[in-house]
């Protein structure tokens, strides 16, 4: 009895020191490997790579996100094809949808896969985190959808649309958050090497994800007009009419597409506030009863909405659509201030204003040069836009008014100096300064 008891403990001991030896060699064999990761010795370390996902599978997800990148400076596609195989039975939930969007991009930039292959790992990503994919990914991956479904299934459309734009959104805001601190330092020159870093990515980051926005309108343009939504909502509106989300969705649309004019709109408004009483809904309603003429009632609606919204972001987007709403042009402009007072990083705020003072060009100012002078007032706001919200879109903006400024010869002839200042007339009323181009 007593051989056989020291037997199994034997046995044991050297289960435990076999398993000690091979974390050990494991241990190794991966420090050799990030070395030659590290110096960009790639090729060097692909053995040391392939023994790890051998005999190591489980160490570290490092291992294969270190191996995507060595497959793709190396153009390896065998190895490519392992590697992100690998990742995903062995870290089946860390960072998958950025391995999915990753193993896509390597295949489209090395020309292999099939369309339909490429669509169906972006699918995935997709389904896990659109907010995790990169922008091109996300471009490409909706007009697969608006190519297959635009006809059969529009609607399968506008719901890509929404998830992948409030998905961005959420990570948008979550960068308006993370930069304001950090864009207040830069200002004051206080920020570190690490902070100046955190800035870099975070506004990269978020420049990156605010060309979303535009590039999925352009592609659903076409598609999402009031002639094609009206007809669609309102066939599917009794099936709805209790669903949130889905009212959220139809409300939100036709309101961004101008389509508020048909008696369908003002139903899914009433619906959307009955069902979620959520101070988004109330603040459609509020609309609604101004557009029936009950500026007391929608004054008092828009209250309640404001006053039932807790977070200071959204509470500036609420001040922001009730500007948009607005007609009077200063009065919009100072609602637009307001809502910077809840969030002072709100780009699209400085955007709205940029929008009023480019309207109002033909209109402030007796000659060419001081109409013009009130893109130079635009371009402010949307370069203001820029810097506090770089995901806000405004580079496009930006473009557009720079074409319209003033040029040497006109300011010449105005015999203004280049530099100088210049007050924009009527409702605007601000000094600029005279471009130096």
């Amino acid at each position: 009895m007593k051989k056989i008891t020291y037997l199994f403990t034997g046995l044991f001991l050297l289960t435990i020191g076999v398993k000690a030896q091979g974390n050990q060699d494991c241990t190794i064999k991966y420090n050799l490997f990030k070395g030659n990761y590290t110096t960009k010795k790639y090729e060097q370390a692909k053995p040391d790579l392939d023994w790890l996902m051998t005999n190591c599978a489980t160490l570290s997800v490092n291992i294969y996100k270190y191996g995507a990148k060595i497959a793709d400076k190396t153009k390896d596609a065998t190895l490519a094809k392992k590697v992100y195989d690998g990742r995903l039975a062995n870290f089946p939930k860390k960072g998958v949808a950025k391995a999915h969007n990753d193993y896509a991009t390597f295949l489209i930039k090395n020309n292999l896969g099939t369309d339909d292959e490429i669509f169906n790992i972006l699918e995935k990503a997709y389904k896990i985190s659109p907010k995790d994919m990169g922008v091109k990914n996300i471009f490409r991956y909706f007009n697969g959808i608006v190519k297959k479904y635009k006809d059969a299934n529009p609607q399968k459309v506008f719901d890509t649309y929404d998830d992948v734009m409030e998905s961005v959104g959420e990570k948008l805001d979550d960068y308006n958050k993370k930069l304001k601190p950090l864009l207040e330092g830069d200002s004051l020159g206080t920020l570190d090497a690490k902070q100046k870093k955190k800035l870099k990515i975070y506004t990269t980051n978020s420049k990156a994800l605010g060309q979303v926005e535009g590039g999925l309108d352009a592609a659903i343009s076409k598609l999402a007009t009031c002639e094609r939504l009206i007809p669609i909502y309102t066939r599917d509106y009794e099936a709805n009419k209790a669903n949130g989300v889905w009212l959220k969705r139809a409300v939100s649309r036709m309101y961004n597409k101008g389509c508020q004019e048909d008696p369908l709109f003002e139903k899914l408004v009433t619906s959307y506030a009955d069902v979620t009483q959520s101070a988004d809904a109330l603040n459609f309603a509020a609309g609604v009863l101004e557009k029936n003429g009950d500026a007391k009632g929608a004054a008092a609606m828009r209250k309640k909405a404001f006053d039932l919204e807790t977070d200071p972001i959204k509470k500036g987007r609420l001040k922001l659509r009730e500007a948009q709403g607005t007609r009077n042009k200063s009065r919009a402009r100072a609602l637009a201030y307001e809502a910077l007072k809840y969030n002072p990083n709100m780009g699209k705020a400085y955007l709205f204003i940029a929008s009023l003072y480019a309207k109002s060009a033909n209109s402030c100012g007796t000659d060419v040069f001081e109409k013009k002078m009130t893109y130079v007032a635009a371009l402010n706001k949307a370069m203001k836009a820029q810097r506090v919200d770089p995901g806000s879109g405004a580079g496009r903006y930006i473009r557009s008014y720079k074409k319209n400024v003033p040029s040497k010869k006109e300011i010449f002839q105005k015999g203004v100096a280049p530099g100088s200042s210049f007050r924009v007339k009527c409702w605007i009323g601000e000094s600029v300064r005279v471009p130096n181009n």
